[in-house]
């Protein structure tokens, strides 16, 4: 049986994530350091064998060239010591830097991967564990892992003195490591706790600074505070729980070290007076002892920063094992714009139920469509299926007969314009914004912008396409937002363009900038989907698709679904007065029909 297990083990091994692969890579450099703390701790025994020879050797001789000799000797060897120090801590700094710099593009990535895939949930955590291990590796907390191996030479040093002196460096030794699982054990799961804690203040205090108009207008800050305030001071309570009891245990065995060291001197002497060893071995014996308890002592100082640092890199395994690395596929031809929806549905990121059932359409190159539907009848749940942005359940978004997924999004990308209700401009200028942060090109730039009708509206700005605009930034309106979104949507003549809600914000000169963009898209042959509601966008589009619950209930010409959802004129005359809100068509369900404006 044990020989099954071990083919099964080795038919399945545990997949490896990026960021072991990547500590992998930073392992000859760590080898370097432990070469250098090899040398290093050899060096550490200088003290003690000039002490041992100043004793032993000069005194009794009283020749000074002896001692002259040994100094000269013992400065240059600590001289040796001090620059191998100064390059493995320059070293280990390269090492987190350079692991670092192997880890933070793909982890921007797989942040990113995770936003898509869990709506609301995106944080800059992850950045911050990458910061908490790079400075670890960085930091001297380190060194007391490498210069552990060497306390059972030092040992084995104390023993050839004398074998009590082994022993009691052995019994000290023990007590400091019992003291170093004690530390482990009662602050193990407080630190644990306050990092959570800590974790989810700081995802609170995100999302209300993101929402700070909002807290501001309806005075909800001191509630809000509260809330915040609350996880705030549980992260501070377990902290220093967790820092009482690792400082007071830190504490006491700094204090039996220095005590343990007083009373090897004690012992020493005894065996000096028992004519057992040499004075020279005595105080040889003490600073020995005191190699062999530092990096015991130097764990339980620093274990706190280790505990973090274990933490982080759990997070950000488990992090990138549940995103893994997206394989490049071959490059696709240029799209043309032609849709095939196929027995599509979909399953929000956290949601139960599909919020699409079983959609199959087509839609030709070039035609534009407006989706509508009462709320939550799925329409931004298509506009983000169209766009590749949410995976289907089952069934495909096929773009020119290739599925979205099996497309590269970077040359994807190009091609496809979208425009989402909510509005998101990012740190740059108006120009970087409507080129998509790529590499700008002048007269693209300006004709999005003119397509988009916002180049005038540009141009009277004080810095013109050069004005800086951020997420938050009061630069620009909310409707000139908008209109400068629609400019990047339109940015280098994609072939696709989805606009969700897009005149939201529009005055009505922006209406008839939309309505006259609409209209030079279909000239172009630019595949259209437009979710909106409003007379004045949809009266260009060649079809109509009504959604109901997630389930396609009508697509055809737009006259001929109009016609079906109009309400029939008897019922209008019987009731006096013509409805605002148009009737469903018999057999869809209630709410189908939106209110048109």
């Amino acid at each position: 049986m044990s020989h099954h297990f071990d083919a099964v083990n080795i038919m399945s091994p545990k997949p490896r994530s990026d960021f072991q692969h990547a500590l992998s890579l930073c392992r000859p450099a760590l080898l370097w350091v432990a070469a250098f703390s090899l040398f290093i701790n050899l060096l550490m025994l200088t003290p003690a064998l000039y002490m041992l020879q100043v004793y032993d050797r000069v005194i009794t001789s009283g020749s000074k060239e002896t001692l002259l000799m040994l100094t000269l000797v013992a400065g240059f060897l600590l001289a040796v010591m001090v620059g191998l120090e100064l390059v493995r801590s320059r070293l280990l700094v390269r090492v987190g830097n350079h692991l670092d710099t192997l880890v933070s593009g793909r982890l921007y990535r797989v942040m990113f991967a995770r936003g898509l895939a869990s709506p609301g949930e995106g944080s800059g955590q992850p950045l911050d564990d990458l910061r908490t291990v790079r400075q670890f590796i960085s930091g001297n907390g380190l060194f007391a892992f490498f210069d552990a191996p060497w306390v059972p030479i030092y040992l084995a040093i104390l023993f050839v003195f004398n074998v009590w002196f082994g022993v009691f460096a052995t019994g000290a030794g023990l007590l400091l490591l019992g003291l170093a699982i004690i530390n482990e054990k009662v602050s193990k799961r407080l630190l644990a706790e306050a990092g959570h804690e800590h974790i989810q203040a700081q995802a609170q205090a995100d999302s209300n600074l993101r929402n700070a108009e909002v807290l501001h207008a309806m005075g909800m800050l001191s509630s809000i505070m509260r809330r915040w305030e609350a996880r705030h001071v549980a992260a501070l309570v377990k902290q220093s729980q967790a820092s009482d009891r690792s400082s007071g245990l830190s504490n006491l065995s700094k204090g039996l070290r220095i005590l343990a060291q007083s009373l090897i001197l004690g012992l020493g002497a005894l065996l000096v007076l028992d004519a057992s060893i040499t004075p020279g071995m005595m105080i040889a014996a003490s600073i020995i002892m005191g190699r062999t308890l530092a990096p015991i002592d130097q764990m339980i100082g620093s274990w706190k920063s280790f505990v973090g640092c274990r933490d982080a890199y759990y997070r950000l395994d488990a992090l990138f094992l549940d995103m893994p690395t997206e394989t490049r596929r071959l490059s696709l031809p240029a799209p043309k714009g032609e849709i095939a929806v196929e027995t599509l549905t979909l399953v929000p990121p956290g949601a139960a139920k599909p919020a699409l059932r079983e959609l199959d359409f087509r839609i030709a190159r070039g035609e534009h469509v407006g989706i509508i539907g009462p709320s939550a009848a799925g329409k931004t749940t298509l506009a983000r299926a169209l766009l590749g942005i949410w995976p289907p359940e089952s069934g495909a978004v096929r773009l020119d007969g290739a599925d979205l997924r099996h497309w590269n999004r970077d040359e994807l990308g190009p091609h496809v314009g979208y425009l989402p209700q909510d509005i998101e401009l990012f740190d740059g200028t108006i120009g970087e914004n409507i080129a998509r942060f790529g590499e700008v090109d002048d007269a693209q730039v300006v004709a999005a912008a003119k397509r988009a009708g916002v180049h005038e509206m540009i141009l009277r700005l004080p810095e013109g396409y050069e004005t800086r605009i951020g997420a938050v930034s009061g630069a620009v309106s909310r409707g000139q937002r908008q209109r400068i979104g629609l400019a990047r949507a339109l940015y280098g003549r994609p072939v696709l363009v989805v606009l969700d809600e897009p005149n939201a914000n529009l005055d009505d000169a922006g209406e008839r900038a939309l309505a006259e963009a609409l209209r030079q898209l279909k000239a172009e042959g630019t595949t259209l989907f437009v979710i909106s509601h409003r007379r004045s966008v949809l009266a260009e589009v060649d079809k109509l698709l009504v959604l109901g619950d997630g389930k396609l209930r009508l697509l055809g010409p737009r006259e001929e679904v109009l016609a079906r959802l109009a309400p029939p004129r008897r019922k209008q005359a019987a009731s006096g007065k013509a409805s605002q809100y148009r009737v469903p068509y018999e057999g869809l369900p209630a709410g189908v029909g939106a209110p048109w404006r």
